[in-house]
């Protein structure tokens, strides 16, 4: 049972690894972003969603150990 476990992931993370692999190569065509009138380089549309994803990655994170801190704290001197 052990190794069917082993063998499910192995077989799910290659998956994994392929269709990532497929999406950059089907994204090679260079975007250039605007924001707030400030132009960007020009980058494959796969490196700007996977910098976008890595940086939600981060973000996302430290807005909910900031925002649970306060509320913890909020909290506290209600009591």
């Amino acid at each position: 049972m052990r190794n069917l476990k082993r063998i499910f992931l192995g077989v799910f993370i290659l998956l994994l690894v392929l269709l990532i692999l497929a999406f950059v190569l089907e994204n090679q065509q260079s975007v250039s972003l605007v924001f707030l009138g400030l132009s960007g380089p020009q980058l494959p549309v796969s490196l700007v969603a996977v910098l976008a994803l890595l940086i939600g990655m981060l973000i996302g994170p430290i807005l909910g150990w900031f925002l649970g801190r306060s509320s913890r704290a909020a909290r506290k001197r209600l009591t």
